[in-house]
């Protein structure tokens, strides 16, 4: 009997090796997450505009949709230039501003109202540096440090008009973790993913992942650049990875939950 127990003991340490070894050979991704920002009164333009090109073509998630040629605008190259276009009553600067904070008081013809507000994922100092970089693509770079307290300011005195303050990276949904499906919507989740067979079909569908382990789903949406769903290989690393500092740990399992059951 000893020996059987033993021989036992030997396979199941030798396929934890195994496993071990295996694993530890894989690279591992790391997401990324937008950096905190400490600008100071006397930033360069630029300064900004190198933090605001980090932001877009990484941990903002600007390039999920811009850039495709059908969700939305292409801005790299033009931005700076077609701003003052676009609303003449504003300048190159406040258009583009609006256009992250506000992104529904235009919509640029030919696209849906699709963009979320970007004070969901960025703080001020970052959205003031995506502008810049915005500005630096075909026009004058004008935004200054003062731009930025400025909006700190207005944020500081917000009257809960229903808009998310200024500075508000990070600071969460609101909506309660028994309605994941709002929780969803909030989030602009269905910007890439249908949902009860509403959403635009950039990344897997919501409906089917019934047969998805649920630790597949909360590391999908915890560390997106981990794991690439089959056929979605060529928009790996456009999600936003900042969903895990947004969700509150209840409305994140939540979210799992729904997913893990949706047939």
């Amino acid at each position: 009997m000893w020996r059987t127990n033993l021989a036992v003991a030997l396979v199941v340490i030798g396929t934890l090796a195994v496993y071990t070894a295996v694993a530890n050979v894989i690279p591992q991704v790391e997401s990324e997450v937008p950096t905190e920002l400490a600008l100071g009164a006397d930033v360069t333009a630029e300064e900004l505009v190198a933090a605001g090109e980090d932001l877009y073509a990484g941990a903002g998630g600007c390039t999920a949709c811009h850039g495709l040629g059908t969700r939305a605008p292409d801005v790299v190259g033009v931005a700076g230039r077609v701003c003052v276009e676009r609303k003449p009553e504003l300048d190159c600067k406040e258009y583009l501003y609006e256009s992250l904070t506000d992104p529904g008081a235009y919509v640029v013809e030919g696209f849906q109202p699709i963009m979320p507000d970007m004070r969901r994922t960025l703080s001020n100092e970052q959205i003031w540096a995506v502008v810049a970089f915005l500005q630096s693509q075909g026009g004058e770079v004008t935004v200054a440090a003062a731009d930025i307290g400025a909006a700190d300011a207005a944020g500081e005195e917000d009257t809960g008009t229903g808009t998310a303050p200024s500075g508000a990276a990070g600071s969460g949904f609101a909506t309660d973790p028994s309605d994941p499906a709002g929780l969803l919507r909030e989030a602009a989740c269905t910007v890439c993913h249908v949902l009860d067979g509403v959403g635009a079909p950039v990344g897997p569908p919501f409906d089917g992942m019934a047969e998805l382990d649920e630790s597949y789903i909360r590391r999908s949406i915890l560390y997106p650049a981990a794991d690439t769903a089959q056929g979605y290989e060529a928009l790996a690393g456009t999600m936003p990875a900042t969903y895990g500092e947004q969700f509150s740990a209840a409305q994140l399992e939540a979210i799992v939950q729904f997913l893990a059951e949706r047939p």
